[in-house]
């Protein structure tokens, strides 16, 4: 099947089989490995990208799916060598040790400010239960989002 998406701002057309995963059109067909592969049951959040601006685990989603929509992946956060203010906070605030499920994170916690400008912990946390991170305890990565709401406004 022919689809086209437009992905980190690029308009791609690929021919693809039915079955395949967005994250394995995004990781194999467009060699985009930021977006990881955890677990492959939908449960750790490392595949989070935004599609039409709202975060989906992109193992639950197939490519088809995903024609005609806009996707963006942890590489379309960084501008003209800037970090975005959500990676920005997670490197200054040690919310990543192994970095494995950090670009999964930042995805979905950009998504949580596009939404709620300023959550408080517990929303925060809550956000956070559909992504695993077996290093940090979550501590430092809450203080992260809550250090980019108060100097961003939700950028």
């Amino acid at each position: 099947m022919q689809v086209t998406i437009t992905v980190n701002n690029r308009s791609i057309t690929r021919d693809v089989e039915a079955r395949t995963l967005l994250v394995d059109f995004i990781r194999g067909e467009l060699a985009l490995t930021g977006t990881h592969v955890g677990c492959d049951t939908s449960q750790c959040g490392a595949c989070t990208v935004l599609v039409d601006g709202k975060s989906i685990k992109s193992c639950t989603m197939l490519a088809v799916e995903a024609d005609g929509h806009e996707v963006s992946t942890i590489e379309s956060l960084e501008k003209n060598g800037e970090l975005h203010p959500m990676q920005a906070a997670f490197r200054e605030c040690h919310g990543l040790q192994c970095g494995f499920c950090t670009p999964g994170m930042v995805m979905s916690t950009v998504d949580l400010l596009q939404n709620n400008a300023n959550p408080s912990e517990p929303e925060i946390r809550e956000w956070l239960e559909g992504n695993i991170c077996r290093c940090t305890g979550y501590h430092n990565i809450v203080k992260a989002v809550q250090h980019c709401a108060s100097g961003t406004k939700g950028a």
